[in-house]
């Protein structure tokens, strides 16, 4: 008897595939594509620097790879390779100013889930988070064992009675947004963050610019570094995996609170480092970002076409969705655009809130005016098609 299959457990987990598959929210692992020809329109790779072979045989030649091992093998407290992560560390500390202090992490999922717990710790917390964050920030959330509660996206208002209510009833308020968000690619009002959380005591505010580091702001160094209360942003939290073309987080914070999340942070207490040569790759393109105004430049430009391509109400971004309302329609345009040479995978729930199904557009600074022009005809005759439909 195989007593897997006869498990009444299996049984459980069939029927769940079959959920999935039936109501179009079976996920597979896809294979790499061999096609030469197909345009990527679902990478993370905004400035476009995962593809350029140049920046690689740049940093290889430079000897900075030379003595690097590629693992650390130890978590970042036994390291005894520390160097690659303080240089990158320096450098971001330098960039930024405001006298924050950089903590890498080994991803943003790492950073959010040990970050959060490690905050709520600190005394009667209360998270008060937009109802938008991404995953991470919900399973940190989830893993502090805090009470919380979610305020309408982007609804400064209801933040505001909210955080003022937990202060009444003797709360010290965590408020936690994304500053571009991941799936609609709207932004958060940095400036009005800052002055609720300044207005009720004791209040701390924790941002998560995982989208925005390296594509925008001055320097690519996010939409909080110039507001006029960065200084009061308790957190920031960034990806390399993302602008960068690397791996890997780091979290923007107080002196005293990068100590604190050192001997806090389980995430980074217990996982092992990041590669040392990965922390040098990180720093080598991190200090070429800084001048890749141009890229920026194009990939805003790319924005305002695709903006123009697909329609809606939704503010020019990097980062664009169009929403299908059902996963199977989501499915078949995704199939469609695939057939004209564009790959734009589909987002479905529980990613996005049901009957918000869509094809998300992550754009990069490598396309052409080209690729947007053959991307408007093909969703102008698949749009009328389906319609013919």
């Amino acid at each position: 008897m195989n007593l897997l299959t006869s498990s009444p457990m299996k049984t459980d987990i069939e029927l769940v595939l079959e959920e999935l598959s039936e109501s179009g929210n079976l996920r597979r692992l896809p294979e790499q594509d061999m096609r030469t020809d197909l345009c990527d329109l679902s990478s993370n790779d905004y400035l476009g620097i995962g593809s350029r072979s140049d920046l690689r045989k740049q940093f290889f030649s430079s000897g900075k790879a030379e003595d690097l091992i590629m693992t650390s093998s130890a978590s970042r407290l036994l390291a005894s390779r520390q160097n690659p992560y303080s240089r990158l560390e320096q450098s971001i500390n330098t960039a930024y100013g405001h006298k924050k202090r950089t903590l890498l992490h080994n991803s943003g999922y790492h950073a959010n889930t040990g970050l959060i717990p490690a905050l709520a710790s600190i005394g009667k917390i209360f998270i008060i988070a937009d109802r938008l964050v991404h995953a991470s920030i919900i399973d940190g959330i989830r893993l502090s064992g805090v009470p919380f509660t979610r305020f309408r996206h982007n609804d400064y208002a209801q933040l505001d009675n909210l955080a003022a209510k937990a202060v009444a009833d003797g709360m010290r308020p965590l408020i936690i947004t994304e500053s571009i968000y991941s799936m609609d690619g709207d932004c958060a009002d940095i400036d009005t963050l800052v002055d609720i959380k300044r207005r009720h005591t004791g209040a701390m505010l924790y941002i998560d610019e995982a989208h925005a580091f390296g594509a925008v702001g001055e320097g690519g160094l996010g939409l909080c570094r110039n507001c006029h209360g960065a200084v009061d942003i308790d957190v920031i939290v960034g990806t390399f995996g993302k602008a960068y073309a690397s791996a890997g987080a780091f979290s923007l914070s107080s002196h005293t609170l990068r100590e604190f999340f050192v001997n806090r942070c389980r995430s980074l207490i217990f996982s092992t480092a990041l590669a040392p040569l990965t922390a040098e790759w990180t720093h080598f393109i991190f200090e070429l970002s800084l001048g890749m105004d141009s890229e920026r430049s194009q990939l805003k430009q790319r924005s305002i076409e695709l903006a123009e391509i697909t329609g809606g109400d939704y503010a020019p971004s990097h980062i664009r969705p169009y929403i299908t309302g059902d996963p199977k329609s989501a499915l078949e345009m995704s199939a469609q655009l695939r057939q004209y040479g564009f790959n734009v995978l589909p987002i479905r729930r529980p990613t996005v809130p049901p009957g918000t199904d869509r094809l998300r557009f992550s754009l990069s600074a490598a396309l052409t005016k080209n690729d947007m022009d053959s991307l408007a005809c093909a969703f102008k005759e698949i749009k009328k098609n389906n319609v013919r439909k």
